[in-house]
This record gives C-alpha cells, sequence and structure tokens, in this order.
C-alpha cells in the first residue's frame, strides 16, 4: 500500500520511516529545501513542494488509495492542506497528533473536515513504550528468583488443597521458568485433586502431583507456592522463597519474592508474563495446561477478566492442544452431581436475589463450588452461598454477580476470625473447623449452619451493598 506523509517535524519524519518501511510504501511531501536535502542524503523518499498546491500532490502520484498522513502541527493550516489533498484526488486522510501542545486540548479532526481520522502517534508509543517496560520490570524480577533458585537440588511447588486447573498449570510453568524437571522441582499438595475435571487434567496432561505432609517441608532446599499464599496452610510454611498468587495479599508469612496481582483473573496469566518476558520455551502440554486455567478461573473469560487475562489466553491460544482441553473438560454434569443440586433445591431458601443451601455431610469438596456454580445460572439469583461438611470443616462457597456485593469481603467479614477465608469480588471460599463454627455461631445442626449462612448473607447484602432482598 502506498503511503504519503505530510510532515515538518524531521524527527517525526524518521520515525515514520523507520516504523513504516517494509510494510508500506511510504514518502513525504515537506515544503522546506534545507530539510528536503537532509532528508534525502539519508535515504528518505521525499517530494519538496508547497502543501497547499495540488500539484505537489499530484507530482507525488497521489490517488484514491493513497493512504495520507497528515502531522497535525500547530504553524501548519490543516484545514487548507486537507481540502488540496482532497481536490487532488485523496481520500484515505489521517491527522497525526505527535504530541504539539497547540493540538492536546482536541482529539477530533477541525470541525467540517468530514471522512478525516485522528491517529495519536503518542498514544501509540505509550502503549508499546509501556508494555515493554513492563515486560523489562518482570524479565528482572524473573531473572532475580531464577538465580535465587538455580543452585537448590530440590525445589518444591507447593498447592493449595484440592488444586484446580489455574493451581496444577502454575505449577508446570514455574517448573518450566526455573528449567526443572519433575524430579528436581516436585509439585505437591496437602489434599490431592478429587473433582473429575481436575484428576482428567492431571492424567490426559501427566501432571504428576505429590500429596505432602508436614514433614516433607524440611526435605527441601526451596519452597514456592503458586495461586496461594503460606498463610493459607496455617502456620506449616511461615517462611518460603517465592510466592506467585492473583488472590488478595495476604500477611502472616516472610518471603523472599513474591509477585501478587489481585486484580488478575488467574495465577496463569501473572506466569504467562513471566515466561514471556524471558522467551521461555513453553511445551503444549504447559500451554494447554495454563489456557484451560485461565478459561476456567475465568469462565471462559466472563468473570473478573482484564486485559492481561485476554492477552495471555490470546498468546497461549496457538501454543495450546484445544481438542485435550475439551477431553478435560468431558460431561458437564453427572447423576451424584445432580443429586446434590436436587438436595439444595429441597433444602433451597430464596430471598431473590440470595440462594442459600446447606448440603450437608460431603463426600468431596468440589461438590460444593459445582452446585453454587450450577445455581448462579437461576434467573432471579445473584448471589449464592453453598455450605457443607468434609473431616469435621464446614466449607463456605460464595458465588456472585453483582458488581455492588464483594464475596471476599463477606466471607472475611464473618469467618476469617475462625478459620480460612478469602476470594475475589466474584467468588469466595471459608474454611473453619466445625467445633470454631459452634462456638461463635452456636450448634452445627444443618439446620442452624443454613440460617446462619442466610441470616449473615441477607445481613451483608442490606448493610453493605444497599441490596434489598425478597422471598422467592
Amino acid at each position: 500500500m502506498n503511503c504519503l506523509a505530510i510532515c515538518n517535524s524531521e524527527s517525526v519524519i524518521h520515525l515514520l520511516s523507520a516504523a513504516l518501511q517494509g510494510s508500506l510504501n511510504i514518502e513525504f511531501i515537506v515544503n522546506n529545501e534545507a530539510l528536503s536535502k537532509k532528508l534525502i542524503a539519508a535515504g528518505v523518499l521525499v517530494h519538496t513542494g508547497d502543501t497547499h498546491k495540488i500539484g505537489t500532490y499530484l507530482n507525488a502520484d497521489l490517488d484514491p488509495t493513497t493512504c495520507v498522513l497528515i502531522e497535525d502541527h500547530p504553524l501548519v493550516n490543516t484545514r487548507r492542506t486537507i481540502n488540496t489533498i482532497r481536490d487532488a484526488g485523496g481520500s484515505l486522510i489521517y491527522l497525526l497528533d505527535v504530541g504539539h501542545p497547540a493540538r492536546t486540548h482536541t482529539r477530533q479532526p477541525p470541525q467540517g473536515i468530514w471522512n478525516t481520522s485522528r491517529l495519536s502517534l503518542t498514544d501509540r508509543l505509550s502503549e508499546i513504550l509501556c508494555t515493554e517496560l513492563e515486560r523489562s520490570i518482570t524479565r528482572s524480577r524473573v531473572e532475580q528468583y531464577q538465580r535465587h533458585m538455580a543452585d537448590a537440588d530440590r525445589v518444591l511447588i507447593v498447592l493449595h488443597n484440592e488444586p484446580d486447573p489455574d493451581a496444577l498449570a502454575s505449577g508446570l510453568a514455574l517448573r518450566t521458568l526455573l528449567h526443572r524437571t519433575k524430579t528436581t522441582a516436585i509439585i505437591g499438595t496437602f489434599q490431592a485433586p478429587t473433582r473429575p475435571e481436575n484428576l482428567r487434567m492431571t492424567k490426559i496432561l501427566d501432571i504428576q502431583i505429590e500429596t505432602l505432609s508436614r514433614k516433607d517441608i524440611n526435605k527441601f532446599d526451596r519452597i514456592a507456592t503458586v495461586d496461594v499464599q503460606p498463610h493459607y496452610f496455617g502456620g506449616i510454611m511461615s517462611s518460603v522463597d517465592l510466592v506467585i498468587d492473583h488472590h488478595p495479599i495476604r500477611k502472616g508469612y516472610n518471603t523472599a519474592f513474591k509477585d501478587i496481582r489481585p486484580k488478575y483473573g488467574s495465577t496463569c496469566t501473572i506466569l504467562t508474563e513471566h515466561l514471556r518476558s524471558v522467551n521461555a520455551k513453553i511445551s503444549e502440554r504447559t500451554a494447554t495446561a495454563m489456557l484451560y486455567a485461565i478459561k476456567s478461573d475465568t469462565l471462559f473469560l466472563s468473570r473478573e477478566t482484564n486485559a492481561p487475562d485476554l492477552e495471555a489466553f490470546r498468546f497461549l491460544y496457538p501454543l495450546a492442544n484445544t481438542a485435550l482441553i475439551g477431553k478435560i473438560e468431558g460431561a458437564r454434569t453427572n447423576l451424584e452431581r445432580l443429586s446434590y443440586i436436587a438436595q439444595s433445591a429441597r433444602t433451597k431458601t430464596v430471598d431473590a436475589p440470595l440462594y442459600t443451601s446447606h448440603l450437608g455431610l460431603l463426600p468431596r469438596e468440589d461438590l460444593i463450588p459445582y452446585v453454587a456454580d450450577f445455581l448462579l445460572q437461576v434467573e432471579e439469583i445473584s448471589w449464592v452461598v453453598v455450605s457443607g461438611i468434609l473431616n469435621n470443616n464446614l466449607i463456605i462457597s460464595v458465588r456472585n454477580l453483582d458488581p455492588t456485593a464483594h464475596a471476599g469481603e463477606f466471607v472475611n467479614d464473618y469467618f476469617s476470625d475462625i478459620g480460612n477465608a478469602g476470594g475475589h469480588l466474584s467468588m469466595a471460599k471459608a474454611i473453619t473447623p466445625v467445633t470454631r463454627f459452634e462456638e461463635k455461631f452456636g450448634a452445627s445442626e444443618p439446620n442452624n449452619i443454613h440460617a446462619v449462612t442466610h441470616r449473615l448473607s441477607k445481613q451483608f447484602l442490606q448493610t453493605r451493598s444497599g441490596i434489598e432482598t425478597a422471598p422467592g
């Protein structure tokens, strides 16, 4: 494509020539003989002439398919230049904002100049420079923890209990960043995954997870946690070497290095930036795990998703095997899950948009968040609290669609003093020993647990978010 640029600033001309040469056949028009000779000597294709005369553009072979860039300069009659270009047959005209002070007050072409678009060179450069600077900062951070981990014989990468796809994939990604194998960087958890999709993921992608005990911690030279922070483990690890997580920042531990970004939808998004910053080679297996993790944690980019999540998804997609992701996801539900959805429907209390239920004793933890996610599909419901008991612990999952209510704040307000509680705007979790629940709220009978979670939810929605509920 042919491009004709009308510029008065030498620096802008050199910048455009270097940036566009090879992509466009770009030539320049200047009205200064001295500048023209200087540019020609530098190898720039230049026409010299009056920018307010039609002949200048005809001599430059302007036609309706030529892309015309006009530097928006305070000393130039831009309107007259555009009208002359139109008279000469030009139609693809763009005003180029290069940040001249006299022009920064407006982002639109002058009134009366139709079919003319404005391009901001400063905005485009800002985006590129900011991206590169952020990547440089990330690269420095990654190289620091890589050096710190390099001399260790054995590294432990710790995931939270019942690790989900984001945790599992993050373990693989960090192992790649540390240039380790499965024998020199162990991925471990204190409670192995039980959710069918997560078990399929470990099998299909051959992710080997070791089940840890407290005494195992001392067997490793370096310890990292991903998709979780050490406070979660209740003092088992008060000091670690590296923490990478997207959950809200917690206190109560020491670490040599950390990268915690609560605004990100997935820990794998953070680790994608780490991998890109050092140009790491990402295997198809790791890319598939990470892509599935981002898809899962953000509900296919529909929940608490921002630009970095979208960019990470875009980057990983061509590297991943999407057919394997389909196999991991498998069937949407099964008879066991349907039975617990039915149980929730029988025991529910609804004060729309609030829905609460208690599932009682459970064989697996994953059933609670599954039911909560399922119920959020109900048209009248935007706030769901589902609870259940496993191994003498009360587990509470919260799901939320209302931007004025914060699920993480809810569980922190009422349960952080008796157990582990945390989460994001749209999803949160609390785990508390049944005995601690009884000390604060009374009996742990199913009806009382259900009544407490419903009462607290209703109170929170009304006092913190101004959401009125109505019996359903």
